[in-house]
């Protein structure tokens, strides 16, 4: 899921993985509240899925943050993600988004919007997203 960044790289605004990072923010600010659990669930889902180490992610993020004020809205975020990633590689996001939003259980309706709003954007068929969820849900659940 790495994009065609190599993922040991130095994080620089066009990376495809401070896009991605960006989204996840941002699905995780929606609801108001930006919770500790959700932050670690942000760093976890950037070490395991873009390759960087505990360093790295917080780079990501501070990186990501900053994009975030830039843009005028997430518009610039899903195209690079579309441009970048294959539609599998954006699968996979859209499963990550969700595990962020379902981080404290519950489904707020900004972040449901937002998810539906974000995968239109990312050229996700509407069958895909409720799948992902449900597949998130089933992982979550599982001992």
């Amino acid at each position: 899921m790495q994009g065609s960044i190599p993922a040991h790289t130095p994080v620089h605004a066009h990376d495809v993985r401070v896009a991605a990072c960006a989204l996840l923010l941002e699905l995780a600010n929606s609801d108001g509240e930006f919770s500790d659990a959700e932050r670690e669930r942000i760093r976890d889902i950037l070490q395991r899925h873009f390759g960087v180490d505990g360093d790295g992610a917080d780079a990501l993020m501070q990186e990501a943050v900053s994009a975030t004020r830039d843009a005028v809205d997430d518009f610039v975020f899903t195209r690079q993600v579309v441009r970048e990633y294959d539609l599998p590689q954006r699968m996979v996001l859209a499963e990550l988004m969700w595990q962020v939003v379902l981080t404290d259980g519950v489904l707020a309706e900004r972040e449901s919007y937002l998810m539906r709003k974000l995968a239109n954007l990312l050229q996700l068929e509407p069958a895909f997203l409720s799948e992902a969820r449900k597949k998130t849900e089933s992982a979550q659940r599982a001992p």
